[in-house]
């Protein structure tokens, strides 16, 4: 968590003048949307006119002070997120500075419409790279904290390679499965979208395209082994009668002509071994 210090807001009634340091004063506009939007348009062109010194470094804090009311805004708009109020005001804060050093009166914005998407831009991001895509214990998450402290330690060159998790465990006196779970969750802070373009594909494909789907033929071959061994425990004259209707596709009349049986006969015969079968396969499966 990046530590900015914010100024401390005085006067931050209505109707009333708010100094900073640097001379720089809060005063109600009524061509800004918010009450905490001061004018500091004269500061800005001073600050840009002014050479690097003790003098423009107090303007400009007195700037961020005067600013500091909207960016406690803009970070309470993303409050019960997951992350505390003093924490997401630290990241407004931190994103109001880049924009009170980025912005140019010159190119005829007024500050607050700079201001805002850098300040959100900046909380957005500390949500992307700090927060959890999906809720994650909080056993998890210290273990995660403490595999990368150590690996911090035990890492003593930029090129050097990540330590093996014997060696984490042994720092830190975690088990060795602890470890294992606090890598893990160290690869593991967003999510990846199924539709994400796999590295190196030039066609399109995605990770979703990797996932297996159901196999039609896969369900007729369990069928098949499983009934198998009921069809040879039958009778001669059911499984013949079984195999010319399902087998050879003959009609209950063809079959009946055929081993001289009545077609009543036969159909009565199919529908009692076809219901016997499954149930010997429904029982098997319990």
């Amino acid at each position: 968590m990046p530590s900015v210090r914010t100024p401390l807001r005085q006067g931050a009634s209505r109707g009333r003048h708010t100094e900073c340091p640097g001379g720089a004063r809060r005063t109600p506009q009524n061509k800004h949307p918010h009450d905490d939007a001061p004018d500091t348009g004269a500061d800005f062109r001073r600050l840009m006119a002014l050479p690097d010194g003790p003098e423009r470094d107090a303007l400009r804090q007195s700037i961020v002070c005067a600013w500091i009311p909207m960016a406690e805004r803009l970070a309470r708009q993303f409050r019960n997120r997951g992350e505390t109020t003093e924490d997401l005001t630290q990241v407004a804060a931190l994103g109001l500075v880049k924009a009170v050093d980025r912005y140019d009166p010159d190119r005829g914005c007024a500050f607050e419409s700079f201001a805002v998407p850098t300040i959100v831009g900046e909380v957005k991001r500390h949500f992307r790279d700090h927060m959890w895509g999906l809720h994650v214990p909080r056993r998890v998450q210290e273990l995660r904290n403490r595999v990368r402290a150590a690996t911090i330690e035990l890492t003593h060159a930029p090129d050097d390679h990540r330590p093996p998790a014997r060696d984490i465990a042994r720092h830190t006196g975690m088990t060795l499965e602890e470890v294992l779970i606090g890598m893990e969750a160290l690869e593991s802070y967003s999510t990846l979208s199924l539709d994400a373009e796999l590295p190196g594909a030039d066609d399109g494909y995605a990770l979703v395209d990797t996932l297996g789907g159901p196999e039609p033929g896969f369900d007729l071959v369990v069928d098949r082994e499983a009934i198998r061994p009921k069809l040879r425990m039958l009778p001669e004259r059911e499984r013949q009668i079984l195999y010319l209707r399902f087998f050879c596709d003959m009609t209950q009349s063809r079959i009946a002509d055929r081993l001289g049986i009545s077609q009543m006969h036969v159909s009565r015969l199919i529908n009692r071994t076809c219901t016997r079968l499954c149930d010997q396969v429904a029982g098997r499966a319990a």
